[in-house]
Parts: C-alpha cells; sequence; structure tokens
C-alpha cells in the first residue's frame, strides 16, 4: 500500500482505493457472519430488531465518525442502511432455525 502522498498519478490513487474498498466489503462480509451467528442467541423477535442496541451503536459510530473527522450524519446514515439490511437477513435466519 502506497500513502496519499506517495501516489504518483490517479491510477495509483484508484488502485489504493479499490485496495480499501476491497478490505473494507470483506470486513463488512465478517460483520455479517457474527449477526448471522447471533440469531442462535435471539429469543424473539425484539432481541433481533433490540432498537435500543440499534440506537446506541448509531451514536457509537457517530461519535467514531467525528474522530475520524467525517460527517457523522453520513456515517449514520450509511450504518442505518447497512444495518437495517443486516436485521432483516438475521431475522430471516432467526425465523429458519
Amino acid at each position: 500500500m502506497k500513502t496519499p502522498g506517495e501516489c504518483q498519478n490517479m491510477t495509483d490513487i484508484r488502485a489504493e482505493i479499490d485496495t480499501i474498498d476491497r478490505q473494507v466489503i470483506k470486513l463488512l462480509g465478517q460483520r455479517f457472519a457474527y449477526v448471522k451467528a447471533a440469531s442462535k442467541f435471539k429469543t424473539s423477535e425484539t432481541s433481533v430488531k433490540a432498537p435500543e442496541r440499534f440506537q446506541a451503536m448509531l451514536q457509537q459510530r457517530r461519535v467514531w465518525a467525528q474522530e475520524e473527522g467525517l460527517n457523522p450524519n453520513v456515517i449514520e446514515k450509511m450504518y442505518t442502511d447497512l444495518v437495517t439490511y443486516f436485521i432483516e437477513e438475521e431475522m430471516k435466519h432467526w425465523q429458519n432455525k
């Protein structure tokens, strides 16, 4: 990996961004595996959806976004969409266990 300052052109920049995006997607896949595994510990539809945990998680991601110099509203939206999808998938997995 090259640092942003080591990149010589847009090809270098795009290659590094692609590498990072691949890593991010791989990590999201790992996160999803944990979500599916969690369904075996859930005892009700409410425990799958866990609205209080969902809100607390979003607030923590906002803090982390600010610490990284990112817009917390954008990160919250991204995680809302992502986790809503994961909850839907976890619900399917939970109902079929």
